[in-house]
């Protein structure tokens, strides 16, 4: 089959989805969803190793070079949004790939889409609130920082929140091209507002409330469907990573036909440091499963 690499907007509600295309034409499409303060650039060097699938990668509202309308970006509204790009898209028999809240949305539009889903893929994805007794006294006060007036101020006055996730969120630093790339659609305040939002979503200790109860609402669909394959890429070695052994356990007693498997040692930004093992997991999980 031919393959293309482009890239396009889709109108979405009142904006539009900037969506990158690749690999192949025809086909089931692999749906690649990235997190914070990411876009779709995250995912680069993976689908460059999937040549032969059709891959979607869209970046969310107000990420990259999507739209940035005048919403709160809740994680409500990025769900609407990313219902009107799969609708406009017209895509149907899709696999699931999301990464940080990438994941939370895969799971999301998977339980109210079941039957659009062939699979779902995960890596550390936002699944559930995370307690706060496995997460350290420094994790819990950035939370609360955050939350405050300054961290207002250190995601909206400076573009610090997005160099530490590249720079410190990685066992190896992205070049400065790279970085440039990441930086280019936050250049100001107002630009980094969606950053802000999902930094202050994190579920941390059963809140955001609303945030933890959609969450919860996926866990039902998790166990019951027992027809949907599902892939949980695990990584170690790094104080960034959000899913842990007791998150990986949980996942084991949540998931209906869960396979796990172990990326390596990994920031929390796992497909920059380890696009590869990435990759290969999924390839591996695609032949196994018929995905």
């Amino acid at each position: 089959m031919a393959t293309t690499i482009n890239s396009h907007d889709t109108p979405v509600l009142d904006s539009w989805i900037t969506t990158t295309r690749s690999g192949a034409e025809s086909g089931r499409a692999l749906v690649f969803l990235h997190g914070n303060p990411a876009s779709s650039t995250i995912w680069q060097h993976v689908v460059a190793a999937l040549p032969d699938r059709r891959v979607l990668a869209p970046d969310l509202i107000g990420m990259g070079a999507s739209g940035k309308p005048d919403v709160a970006y809740s994680l409500d509204d990025h769900a609407r949004y990313l219902d009107a790009w799969f609708d406009a898209e017209d895509l149907d028999d899709v696999v699931l790939i999301g990464h940080d809240w990438g994941g939370a949305l895969a799971v999301d539009w998977a339980r109210r889409h079941p039957d659009r889903v062939a699979g779902i893929a995960v890596m550390e994805a936002v699944l559930r609130s995370i307690p706060l007794e496995s997460i350290s006294p420094q994790a819990i006060a950035r939370t609360q920082m955050i939350r405050s007036g300054e961290g207002e101020r250190f995601v909206l006055d400076t573009d610090q929140f997005i160099r530490t996730a590249f720079t410190a969120g990685v066992m190896n630093a992205v070049d400065a091209g790279r970085l440039a790339t990441y930086l280019a659609p936050f250049p100001t305040p107002a630009s980094r507002r969606p950053i802000l939002a999902w930094a202050r979503q994190l579920p941390v200790g059963g809140e955001p409330r609303a945030v933890v109860e959609r969450l919860q609402a996926a866990h039902g669909y998790l166990a019951a469907s027992t027809e949907t394959p599902k892939l949980l890429i695990r990584f170690h070695g790094s104080p960034t990573l959000v899913i842990g052994d007791d998150t990986e356990q949980w996942c084991r007693d949540t998931f209906a036909s869960l396979d796990v498997a172990d990326g390596g040692a990994s920031g929390h930004h796992a497909p920059e440091d380890r696009p590869d093992a990435v990759a290969h997991h999924l390839s591996e999980w695609f032949g196994r499963r018929g995905v």
